[in-house]
C-alpha cells in the first residue's frame, strides 16, 4: 500500500506481507510509530505534550503485550513454530518496552536551560526500537499466517485422500457413504480457499485461485453424477472416459490451489503468463515515451524488436479462418503504419543523439514520438474491436445452446449418428470459442483480465469433450436416467461458462474504455446533496475483511443476474424502448454494487453503496411507470400478467428505498443494511428478467400484427419455463462450491434407477 502509514518508516524485516489481513494490523502501529518518531523535529515539548508522548508510547508498549501474548498462546498450539515465534514475541516485547522507556517523561535526560524536558534526545535508540518493533511484530504475523496455511493444506490433504477412495469405490453404497465425507471436506475447503482469495494482496495470485475454485465448484457435481453413472454402466468405455476426466482435473485444481497458497511451483519453475499483445504493446509505448528522458537508454535494435515481437502475435488474428477478409486487411494496414512511424521514430532519434546540443527530444523527434504511440494505439482498437466483436457475435449465436438440446434428443433417443454429428458441430463451436479467448487475453487490458480469459480457454477447451462422451454413455443407455443427468450437469457447466464469458467481455469492455467498475456513464454515484437528504445520519465505514468476504458470495448471485438481464436486454430490436432503457440502468447499478462486494469499483463506502442503492430504487419505480403506461395497450390476460409482476418490482423498490434511507448506528446494523440492500437489489433484478423476454415477445407479436399471445396453455407453459429459470438462478450460490445444489443431489443419492 504505497499510501499507507507502513510507506512512513523505513524498515526491512526480511519478510514479504501477502495478504490484506497482516498488512492491516500493522498499520494502526506504524501510524502510532511514526508519530512518535515525527516528533523527533520539535525537541522542545511543553509539559501536555510530553504527557501525549509518553501515553502513545504506552499504549504501544500495552498492545504489543496482548499482541505477544496471542503469538506465544499460537507457539504453544504449533510445535514447529514454538521456536521462531518465541524468538519474535520475545524481540518484540523487548522493542515495546523500549519504546515504553524512552517516551517516559520520568525517565528523560536533564533539562535544558528553559526547564523544559526534551524527551527523544536518544534518537538513534527510538529509531533502533521502532526498527526492531515492526520486524518482530511482522514476522509473528507472517509466522501465524502460517497456520493459516497450514490449515488449507491440512484440508487440501483430506479432500486428495477421500478422492482417491471415491475413485476406487465399486458398490452405490459405499460411495454414498465416502461422498458424504467429500461432500462436507469440500465445504470447509471451499471456506478456507476463499477467505485466502479474499485476503491476498497480489491481484494475479487472486484472479488465479478464482480460477481454481471456480473448477472445483463446477466438477464436484461433475464428480457426483460421473462417479453415477460409471457405478451404474460399469462397463462403459464413454463413462469411464468421463469420470477419469473429471478426477484428473480436479486434482490439478487442487494442485493450483497449493501452489498459490504456498508460493511454490513445481521443480522451481516460475508462473509465467503467455506475452499478449497488450502487454507487448504498453511495453513498448513505455520505452517510446522513455526516449524524451535520455537518448541513450536502449539500442534502436531493441525498439525494432519489439515492435516486431507485437506484430508477430497478431498473426493470431490475421491467420484465424474466422477473421474477416475487411479486419485482416485493417490489421496489416496498422501493423505496417506503425512500422514506419517507428522507423521514422528511429530516424530522429539518431539524428538528436549524433547533435553535439542535444540533451533532450528535439521537436521533430517529439512528434515522431507522438505519431507512433497513436499508431499502436490506433492497432490496439482494432484488435480490441475484432476480438470483442467476435465475442458478441459467438455469444448471440450460441445464446439458445442448439448444439446442447440436439446431443441431449439424440442421446435421449439412443441415436448414436445423430450424437457424432452434433458432437462434430459442439467441437467446431468449442474451437471457435477457444480461439476466441485467446483473442480476447491479447487485448483483456490486465493481467488478472489475462488469468480469466486463459481460464474460460481451457475450461470450453475440457468441457467440449467431456459434454460429448456424456452424450455418447447416454446414447448408449437411454433409458438411464443417471446418464442424462449426467450429460445435464456437464451442459450446464458450458452454459455456465458462457454466462462468465459474457461478464469477462464487459469488464475488458472497462477496461478499454476507461471506465472499469462504472459500466456506463449514468452509474456515477449521485451528486452531492441529490440523495443524501435522508442519510445524514449514517456513517460512511468500509467493510472489514470477513464482512467483504460474506458480502462477496451474494455479490456473486447479483454479477450472475446482471448477465443475464443484458443477454435480454439484448434481444430487444428497439434499444431506445423505455423498457430497455431502464433495465439497462438497472443492471449497471447492480453491477456497481455487486463491484462493491468484491471491493473494487467506484463504491467505496457504505454510504457510497446506500447511496447508489437508492438511485436504482427510483430508476426501478420509473420502470413500474413505464410499465403501467406499456400494460394500456394490452389485452386483458397480458395486462394481469404485467401488472402482477409490475406491483411486484414497485413493492420491492419501495422496500429498497425505505431500508437505504433509514438510519442506523453501529458496525453490526451497518453491516446487516449493506446485506438487506443486497438481497432486495437482486430480487428486484430477478423480477426484472422475469419482465424483459414477456414484454418483448407481446412488443414483437404485436409488431407482427398478431392480437393474441396465444392459447392459455402456451402461456402458462411460458411461466412455468420462466419459474423454473428463476429457480436455478436463485439457487447459484457461490459459497461452498454450490453447496445448495450439492445438498440437494445428495438427497437423491439413497437411489439408482432400476432401468
Amino acid at each position: 500500500m504505497a499510501s499507507s502509514p507502513c510507506s512512513s518508516v523505513n524498515f526491512d524485516s526480511g519478510l514479504e506481507i501477502k495478504t490484506r489481513s497482516v498488512e492491516q494490523t500493522l498499520i494502526p502501529l506504524v501510524s502510532q510509530i511514526t508519530t512518535l518518531i515525527n516528533h523527533k523535529d520539535k525537541p522542545k515539548k511543553s509539559e501536555r505534550t510530553q504527557q501525549a508522548i509518553q501515553r502513545v508510547g504506552q499504549a504501544v508498549s500495552v498492545a504489543v503485550g496482548r499482541f505477544v501474548a496471542v503469538g506465544e498462546a499460537i507457539a504453544v498450539e504449533n510445535e514447529e513454530l514454538k521456536e521462531e515465534m518465541g524468538m519474535a514475541c520475545f524481540e518484540a516485547r523487548r522493542a515495546g518496552d523500549a519504546i515504553a522507556q524512552l517516551t517516559d517523561v520520568g525517565t528523560a535526560v536533564t533539562p535544558p536551560v528553559d526547564g523544559r524536558t526534551t524527551v527523544f534526545s536518544d534518537r538513534t535508540g527510538m529509531v533502533k526500537a521502532a526498527r526492531m518493533l515492526l520486524s518482530s511484530v511482522t514476522k509473528v504475523l507472517v509466522l501465524a499466517d502460517r497456520i493459516v496455511i497450514k490449515q488449507i493444506i491440512t484440508s487440501r490433504n483430506k479432500v486428495l485422500v477421500t478422492l482417491e477412495q471415491l475413485e476406487k469405490v465399486s458398490t452405490f453404497q459405499e460411495f454414498v457413504q465416502i461422498f458424504s465425507q467429500f461432500g462436507n471436506q469440500m465445504v470447509e475447503f471451499a471456506h478456507l480457499t476463499g477467505d485466502r482469495q479474499n485476503d491476498l494482496k497480489d491481484e494475479n495470485k487472486k484472479a488465479r485461485m478464482a480460477a481454481a475454485r471456480a473448477v472445483l465448484e463446477k466438477c464436484t457435481m461433475m464428480l457426483l453424477t460421473a462417479s453415477k453413472t460409471c457405478l451404474r454402466h460399469p462397463d462403459c468405455e464413454s463413462a469411464r472416459i468421463n469420470k477419469d476426466a473429471v478426477f484428473h482435473r480436479m486434482r490439478f485444481a487442487l494442485e493450483q490451489v497449493m501452489e498459490i497458497v504456498t508460493d511454490a511451483r513445481p521443480c522451481g519453475e516460475t508462473k509465467v503468463l503467455p506475452l499478449s499483445i497488450y502487454t507487448g504493446i504498453k511495453d513498448f509505448k513505455s520505452n517510446v515515451e522513455g526516449l524524451r528522458e535520455g537518448l541513450y537508454l536502449l539500442p534502436h535494435q531493441a525498439l525494432s524488436g519489439q515492435l516486431e515481437a507485437v506484430v508477430e502475435r497478431t498473426e493470431d488474428f490475421t491467420d484465424s479462418a474466422y477473421t474477416s477478409h475487411e479486419h485482416r486487411e485493417g490489421i496489416l494496414q496498422l501493423c505496417q503504419l506503425a512500422r514506419q512511424d517507428t522507423d521514422q521514430l528511429i530516424t530522429a532519434w539518431m539524428e538528436a543523439k549524433q547533435s553535439l546540443n542535444a540533451k533532450e527530444a528535439t521537436e521533430e523527434m517529439e512528434l515522431s514520438i507522438l505519431k507512433t504511440c497513436q499508431s499502436v494505439y490506433e492497432l490496439r482498437r482494432e484488435l480490441h474491436k475484432v476480438a470483442v466483436g467476435r465475442a458478441a457475435d459467438l455469444l448471440k449465436l450460441h445464446a439458445e445452446h442448439l448444439p446442447l438440446r440436439a446431443l441431449k434428443a439424440s442421446g435421449g433417443e439412443g441415436n448414436l449418428e445423430a450424437v457424432a454429428e452434433y458432437a462434430r458441430t459442439l467441437g467446431e463451436q468449442k474451437e471457435q470459442l477457444v480461439e476466441t479467448c485467446r483473442l480476447l487475453c491479447h487485448v483483456s487490458g490486465t493481467e488478472p483480465l489475462e488469468i480469466t480469459c486463459i481460464h474460460a480457454e481451457e475450461t470450453f477447451h475440457v468441457i467440449g469433450p467431456q459434454i460429448i462422451s456424456a452424450a455418447q454413455t447416454l446414447a448408449l443407455h437411454p433409458s438411464s436416467k443417471i446418464a442424462k443427468e449426467n450429460l445435464d450437469v456437464f451442459c450446464e457447466a458450458w452454459e455456465s461458462q458462457l454466462c462468465d464469458m459474457a461478464v469477462l467481455l464487459r469488464e475488458i469492455n472497462d477496461v478499454f474504455e476507461g471506465r472499469r467498475g462504472d459500466k456506463r456513464a449514468y452509474v456515477s454515484l449521485p451528486r452531492p446533496g441529490k440523495h443524501s437528504a435522508n442519510l445524514k445520519t449514517v456513517k460512511a465505514v468500509k467493510l472489514d475483511a470477513e464482512e467483504q468476504s460474506t458480502i462477496a458470495k451474494l455479490g456473486l448471485e447479483l454479477r450472475l443476474l446482471t448477465s443475464d438481464m443484458d443477454t435480454e436486454v439484448e434481444k430487444w430490436e428497439d434499444q431506445e424502448h423505455d423498457i430497455v432503457r431502464q433495465g439497462q440502468s438497472l443492471s449497471s447499478m447492480a453491477y456497481s454494487m455487486y463491484l462493491f462486494t468484491r471491493g473494487e469499483g467506484l463504491l467505496k463506502t457504505t454510504m457510497d453503496l446506500f447511496h447508489q442503492a437508492e438511485v436504482l430504487s427510483e430508476e426501478g419505480l420509473q420502470l413500474c411507470s413505464s410499465l403501467h403506461t406499456f400494460s394500456t395497450q394490452l389485452m386483458d390476460e397480458e395486462k394481469v400478467v404485467v401488472l402482477s409482476e409490475m406491483e411486484k418490482l414497485m413493492g420491492l423498490c419501495q422496500q429498497l428505498q425505505m431500508g437505504v434511507r433509514t438510519p442506523v448506528q453501529g458496525k453490526t446494523a451497518t453491516f446487516q443494511k449493506v446485506d438487506s440492500s443486497i438481497q432486495n437489489t437482486r430480487a428486484i433484478i430477478t423480477v426484472v428478467i422475469y419482465l424483459l423476454p414477456v414484454c418483448n415477445k407481446i412488443v414483437r407479436k404485436y409488431k407482427s400484427e398478431r392480437s393474441s399471445l396465444g392459447s392459455p396453455q402456451s402461456w402458462r407453459d411460458r411461466q412455468s419455463s420462466t419459474a423454473v429459470k428463476d429457480d436455478v438462478l436463485n439457487g447459484k450460490n457461490s459459497n461452498g462450491f454450490g453447496v445448495k445444489s450439492l445438498e440437494q443431489h445428495m438427497a437423491n443419492l439413497t437411489f439408482l434407477e432400476s432401468k
